[in-house]
């Protein structure tokens, strides 16, 4: 018969999966430090023997690190999805931005569907929360922070499709947008591209997903990263016509 004793779980085993669930679902995060022990057996209700045997089984699967003096903290392992060589591969290749951009447009526009159908309302509620800081922090025009809320809306539709595997492999590629690997947003406003345009993209997008239109989501997050593509294409074009103009007045004036 397929039965087996029932026995009680070992408190440090049901630590271990509790960290392991929420490092999964992206709750805690890449570099995110642990409360102390005292404060996180507390608030586990567990005894610190038992919550230092669950970090210890934590470190050595690679899931969280110790740094001496500092704290217990939540592994990069996003850091692994690239190796170094792909990663300065991907920065020569203009190719690869582009493909960068037809991947998050159909990664996103299926994540936006997944939201407006299966987010809840708390999750709905925290992609407004970080439209309406873009909406404050437009006339401010600080790039820095225009363009990490950038990021962080779409990775707020992202995590409310509740899809863990989506969530993990578009959080490495946006850690790779954000170190310039791809394309830098001002790069963008080299051809004019306007700021209060992106910002009524984003408004779209929001506005749909509020509305929990999934189709409209879908084409809203299309035509955004559609006005991106288009934006940094121009540019590559400028850019080579530029370097054949200043070829054509080298030889005149040389000539």
């Amino acid at each position: 018969m397929p039965f087996r004793p029932v026995t009680s779980e070992k408190l440090s085993n049901a630590v271990v999966r509790q960290v392991e669930e929420l490092i999964l679902r992206g709750i805690l995060r890449a570099g995110e430090r642990l409360p102390s022990e005292r404060e996180l057996s507390d608030r586990l209700g567990v005894s610190r023997p038992s919550l230092r045997d669950a970090i210890s089984a934590l470190q050595e699967t690679g899931l969280l690190n110790a740094r001496p003096g500092a704290g217990i903290f939540v592994a990069d392992v996003l850091g692994s999805a690239f190796s170094p060589a792909l990663i300065q591969l991907f920065a020569r290749h203009d190719e690869a931005v582009f493909d960068y951009l037809s991947f998050r447009r159909d990664m996103e526009a299926l994540a936006g569907e997944r939201a407006a159908q299966h987010g809840s309302g708390t999750d709905l509620a925290v992609v407004q929360t970080v439209f309406d800081k873009m909406v404050a922090v437009h006339s401010k025009r600080n790039a820095e922070e225009e363009a990490q809320l950038d990021a962080q809306f779409h990775m707020a539709i992202i995590e409310a499709s509740h899809n863990v595997v989506m969530l993990h492999m578009m959080r490495s590629m946006y850690e790779l947008l954000r170190g310039g690997v791809f394309y830098n947003r001002q790069v963008m406003f080299k051809q004019r591209t306007s700021r209060a345009a992106l910002l009524e993209q984003h408004r779209a997008i929001n506005t749909a997903l509020q509305a929990r239109d999934p189709l409209q989501t879908r084409t809203a997050i299309e035509a955004h990263l559609n006005y991106v593509e288009k934006s940094l294409s121009d540019q590559r074009r400028a850019e080579r016509n530029e370097i054949i103009a200043q070829q054509r007045l080298q030889h005149e004036v040389g000539g």
